[in-house]
């Protein structure tokens, strides 16, 4: 087989706007309808493979790797028609292409929600109004007055295309353009849908039921396949997406499957130790302070955070502990905490040896706050 560098006359390294001016001139000068000549016919047709090949970058990089740069039919003219099409605006050797299909994809639909963030500790049902295109029920989507139809173009034929003699440098060549009586359907609608104009849908709104799964987090997109518009023409519905925003708690956060809270505490009881009860997200909780308690600790309760996306486990709810120092004293509890503070003797404020749990408790407790 011939080098298809050698036949287009270009250098291994040529460009692909070289390859494309070489082949260019070359068709100029070998098409049938200017040089009818075998040789001439023959040649033509190994310049239009050669091209094929070395104006396709993979295939260009198969063949310089050894490759056989593709097969080579060689069975007329046929196979020349994307060539012509790019670069004289038609379908080569006058082929027509088929009629388009009133029946198309409807568009995607976005709809946003916003939840609580008790929402999505076990998951939420909603009711969404969506404001899109539903099948038009006079006509089913047939776009067609009830009992009439669509009746055959009579300027294409039912091809959707109408054909033309275009005189270039390459003498007469036949292009193909979509038949503007039908718009290329190929089919007229002499009656259409009074409902619907003829689109086969209209405007309507209606509710989409949706299960939101639990662990949904804010800029989530939930898909929905078949759930959007219908499409021109009653065609197939696009699908509908669900985009969550989950609002802030002013008592809780999260971080990743677990919940965040803080829990103020008095002197006395961090001193002492009690019990409280808390309500979280899903119920009341019991919590056990212990005695001696510090600012910055962090009580945890298992599984008692939100369930994962994927997955069955909870996280833990993790509650951060703050202890409130009084700011108002009476005589009488002013002299109470100067005697205990002389009992017992402490240090003065000093600064305390750098401890890495500490912070990462306090970064933990107010990550998402």
């Amino acid at each position: 087989m011939a080098d298809h560098y050698d036949v287009l006359g270009v250098s291994r390294d040529a460009s692909p706007e070289e390859i494309k001016k070489a082949y260019r001139r070359l068709a100029r000068e070998l098409h049938p309808d200017v040089n009818p000549g075998a040789d001439a016919q023959e040649r033509f047709k190994l310049v239009t493979h050669a091209y094929d090949v070395l104006s396709d970058p993979d295939q260009r990089q198969r063949y310089d790797l050894g490759g056989d740069g593709g097969a080579f039919g060689g069975g007329g003219f046929g196979g020349f028609g994307d060539i012509f099409e790019t670069f004289f605006g038609g379908g080569g050797g006058g082929r027509a292409g088929r009629p388009r299909d009133r029946r198309e994809r409807g568009q995607d639909a976005l709809v946003r929600v916003t939840l609580q963030l008790g929402d999505v500790v076990f998951g939420t049902h909603r009711d969404i109004e969506v404001d899109t295109a539903v099948l038009c029920e006079t006509c089913q989507g047939s776009c067609c007055q009830p009992g009439t139809q669509p009746v055959t173009c009579d300027v294409c034929h039912g091809s959707g295309q109408v054909q033309r003699t275009v005189r270039s440098l390459l003498g007469n060549v036949v292009t193909a353009a979509p038949c503007t009586a039908c718009q290329g359907y190929g089919t007229t609608i002499p009656y259409p849908c009074a409902t619907c104009q003829g689109q086969g849908r209209v405007r309507a709104r209606r509710t989409v039921s949706i299960d939101i799964p639990a662990g949904v987090e804010t800029g989530l997109r939930l898909q929905l396949p078949g759930s959007g518009e219908v499409g021109p023409g009653g065609g197939p519905k696009g699908d509908l997406y669900l985009e969550v925003t989950v609002e802030s708690h002013e008592v809780f956060s999260r971080d990743g499957d677990d919940l965040l809270a803080t829990l103020e505490v008095s002197m006395p009881d961090a001193v002492l130790g009690t019990t409280t009860t808390i309500d979280a997200l899903d119920g009341t909780v019991d919590l056990e302070v212990r005695p001696g308690v510090q600012s910055g600790d962090v009580l945890t309760i298992k599984e008692r955070g939100v369930t994962p996306l994927r997955g069955t486990r909870r996280g833990d709810l993790r509650v951060g502990v703050q202890v409130v120092t009084p700011t108002r004293l009476d005589a009488k509890e002013r002299a109470l905490i100067e005697e205990f503070a002389a009992r017992t003797k402490a240090p003065g404020p000093q600064l305390a040896q750098f401890h890495q749990g500490l912070f990462a408790k306090l970064r933990d407790r107010f990550r998402a706050g």
